[in-house]
């Protein structure tokens, strides 16, 4: 999303983004294209940024901020919602920055930048049984169309925006709107930072540079509105914030991923992604984590973890074939569950389809039952 992501989520849109206006920069609109995400990746020529090579300390609020030295990073929030009445509702909103170039080009049009943004959209209406999705992008510069700050924290696509209404980030507002669609939301922290892989540098594959900078916000408190048609419900829930930036592809070998945040009833969470080769297999980088209900992490790697697909479902638009029902078995946690997304079709059809969703969770921890919702997202499935 993001997902997600984590995860190399959407270095592939951000790369889109990129081709898309170096060849129409005079129009930052929504394209439709069947680009490949490996092959997208792989074209990536990286020299002049900073890399994601070792481990690096973190600064909060800071680095909730930009990061312009990497080429890419993104903003990731997804989340369940629910009215009193127990109408339901995911949500992702996610906001993209890729570089066009290491330095600002020396040119004297207002317009110019090195930077283009993209943003997703998407609302799941569970009990409507309807889904969805919308994408925007536009350019960075002096104009103000796109961008990011860490002091206020900000970052914006036009009027989709993510900004700290305190000094300290949190109360963070969320808002977008698109048609008769909309969120406007109020996260809390909850609890701190999540520090992903190797003290928040997360490997990709064994190529040196493969790599991000990556944390995680596990179990933000959430309430607002979530807007449909002509009606406006008042909601709470549970949010998730994914935050990388990196100067980094796929391998060699790879194709795409699955990424799971899942929130469990007994104060834990789970992120794990799958990064799938061209074979089928998992690549040895997958990755995951627990989380502690005190906020204890504790890294994973692909060894500690199966995660089986035991359905599948296709899409009417794209045509690709995704896995829609998991069972995930941690046995170092003596924990098995069972994820099954609330909506089969929750596909973006946007300038890549991807597949990113609300999921519920039930199965079993030391014996006892757990229950709780996720996000789940799905890529690499329906390159052309």
């Amino acid at each position: 999303m993001a997902r997600q992501t984590v995860i190399l989520p959407i270095v592939l849109l951000l790369l889109g983004a990129v081709l898309y206006l170096l060849t129409r920069p005079d129009e930052p609109r929504s394209p439709r294209a069947s680009l490949s995400v490996a092959g997208a990746l792989r074209t990536a020529d990286d020299r002049g940024y900073a890399q994601a090579i070792e481990p690096r300390e973190f600064s909060f609020p800071a680095d909730h901020g930009p990061h312009p030295k990497l080429r890419t990073e993104w903003w990731y929030y997804t989340g369940n919602l629910e009215t009193d009445e127990g109408r339901r509702f995911g949500f992702q909103l996610t906001f993209f920055r890729s570089a066009l170039a290491p330095e600002m080009p020396d040119r004297r049009s207002a317009w110019a930048t090195r930077e283009a943004w993209l943003a997703h959209f998407a609302v799941s209406d569970i009990n409507g049984e309807r889904f969805h999705s919308f994408e925007r992008w536009s350019r960075g510069g002096p104009v103000g169309l796109a961008g990011a700050q860490g002091r206020p924290f900000r970052v914006w696509v036009e009027d989709w925006s993510a900004e700290g209404t305190g000094e300290d980030v949190f109360p963070m507002r969320l808002s977008a709107r698109q048609g008769d669609v909309g969120i406007d939301l109020s996260l809390e922290q909850g609890k701190p930072p999540v520090l992903q892989g190797e003290r928040g540098l997360s490997r990709k594959s064994a190529e040196p540079g493969n790599a991000s900078y990556y944390y995680s916000l596990t179990r933000m408190p959430a309430s607002g509105t979530v807007r449909l048609g002509g009606e406006s419900f008042q909601v709470t829930g549970l949010a998730w914030m994914d935050r990388e930036w990196s100067t980094s592809s796929l391998g060699a070998d790879q194709v795409g991923w699955d990424w799971f945040a899942l929130q469990l009833s007994d104060g834990s969470e789970v992120m794990l992604y799958r990064l799938r080769r061209q074979d089928g297999s998992a690549d040895p980088a997958s990755s995951g984590t627990v989380v502690g209900p005190g906020g204890k992490s504790r890294t994973l790697s692909l060894a500690d973890f199966t995660l089986k697909d035991l359905d599948r479902w296709r899409s009417p638009r794209s045509g690709a074939t995704y896995p829609e029902h998991w069972r995930l078995h941690i046995p170092s946690e003596s924990l098995e569950l069972e994820v099954r997304p609330f909506l089969a079709d929750q596909e973006l059809d946007v300038s890549f389809h991807y597949w990113e969703g609300a999921v519920e969770v039930e199965g079993i921890r030391g014996g006892k039952p757990v229950r709780g919702q996720g996000y789940v997202e799905l890529t690499g499935y329906a390159d052309r």
